[in-house]
């Protein structure tokens, strides 16, 4: 296993990424229209519209630029055109993305117009696009890969078989050097223990409960004495998850047995080094996967039980279930069906050579479910109120 390549794009930074997007990013909700006519009009880019980026602050805005300029640098993105209503936060924008090495240009609508602007974005587009159809994949090694993870939907099945075979795969990625991410704060709840206790040192361990006791914090401030109806969700609880513990602890089991996680990150930051990390980062899917895209990952693995239909504009979303019924009524949202584990017709060793089978072949062109489907969400975390 450990001999395996696969085919990569390797970046400006050195970096490898498994896909080759041309990127309209747009500052603001207000450059929103002006994304989506630039990538009408050039094919082979993409648009990602969202909601924020007018009138935020503090660490709140902080977040917003960390995820935007992540989002730009992410490895399987090959070019970006920024488009924003005044020049300052869209220039930082491209500034940040520009120390990738990637080519990467901005406008503002500001002084132009919507059509000045979209004629000059268009041309930079079809430029970068070219650029980026003549870039030839290399051969790559495991190591160099950052692979993220989170659950959705989970059930019964979800901590008996595909987050364990995650955690399998997760303990062979490691081992092999290259860099593997965990999260969700919240699903952690009941479970914060022996969390802490999986990290590499004391002091990690230490960082961990501040950020678990932050989110906590905000619980107990707006006077929630429990989450039911979201945590567990009413798909959790019909798939037979009583508890949060419950969730809690099959959650852990997407990182495996081995391994202990040696940092902690915020929301959208990049890992310094390989290994296990930790970002702190909401359970919501949609918003958990654009962390991790931002941070830089270029291949997420999805446990599901009762069906998730999460995917990302840029990083490939690999769906596992053991559930048998999701597997038969949503088959075309699941590429990997491990329900045999329950069955005992395989182990959990064999289950996680198949995933690992599955990321080579997403990593050498193979679109996954989400993909195929065109599911495109991309969903920022806001911490504030706008000012």
């Amino acid at each position: 296993m450990n001999d395996r390549k696969f085919n990569a794009y390797r970046r400006e930074n050195d970096r490898v990424g498994i896909r080759n997007h041309v990127l309209i990013l747009p500052l603001d909700d207000l450059s929103n229209a002006a994304c989506e006519s630039v990538a009408n009009n050039i094919k082979g880019c993409m648009a990602i519209p969202h909601a924020y980026g007018r009138l935020q602050f503090g660490e709140d805005l902080e977040l917003f630029f960390r995820t935007m300029i992540g989002t730009g640098s992410n490895p399987n993105v090959a070019a970006v055109v920024v488009i924003g209503i005044e020049p300052e936060w869209t220039n930082r924008i491209v500034e940040g993305i520009a120390k990738t090495g990637k080519p990467v240009a901005g406008f503002s609508i500001e002084r132009t117009g919507d059509i000045g602007t979209v004629d000059k974005a268009s041309r930079k587009a079809k430029e970068f696009v070219h650029l980026a159809s003549e870039l030839q994949k290399t051969e790559c090694s495991l190591d160099e890969l950052y692979v993220s993870t989170k659950c959705g939907e989970s059930d019964t099945t979800s901590g008996l078989a595909s987050n364990p075979t995650v955690g399998n795969v997760f303990d062979k990625l490691v081992e092999m050097g290259a860099t593997t991410c965990f999260g969700e704060t919240s699903e952690i709840m009941g479970a914060e223990q022996l969390c802490k206790e999986r990290a590499a040192t004391p002091e990690i361990g230490e960082e961990f409960i501040r950020v678990f006791n932050a989110y906590n914090d905000i619980i107990l401030k707006n006077k929630t004495d429990d989450l039911s109806g979201s945590q567990p969700t009413k798909g959790n609880i019909r798939g037979g998850l009583t508890t949060i513990e419950e969730k809690a602890f099959g959650n852990l089991q997407k990182i495996g047995k081995k391994a202990r996680y040696v940092g902690v990150l915020k929301p959208a930051e990049a890992p310094t080094g390989k290994g296990l990390w930790y970002m702190d980062t909401s359970s919501a899917a949609a918003e958990a996967v654009t962390l991790w895209a931002a941070s830089g990952a270029v291949v997420h693995l999805f446990p599901t039980g009762q069906g998730n239909i999460i995917g990302n504009p840029i990083l490939p979303v690999i769906k596992l279930s053991a559930n048998p019924q999701t597997c038969q009524t949503m088959s075309e949202h699941i590429d990997l069906d491990v329900s045999a584990i329950l069955r005992g017709e395989i182990t959990l060793d064999e289950a996680g050579d198949k995933l690992m089978d599955m990321i080579i072949r997403t990593c050498n062109g193979r679109l996954t479910s989400a993909e195929a489907l065109g599911h495109r969400e991309f969903v920022l975390t806001k911490l504030y109120i706008s000012a």
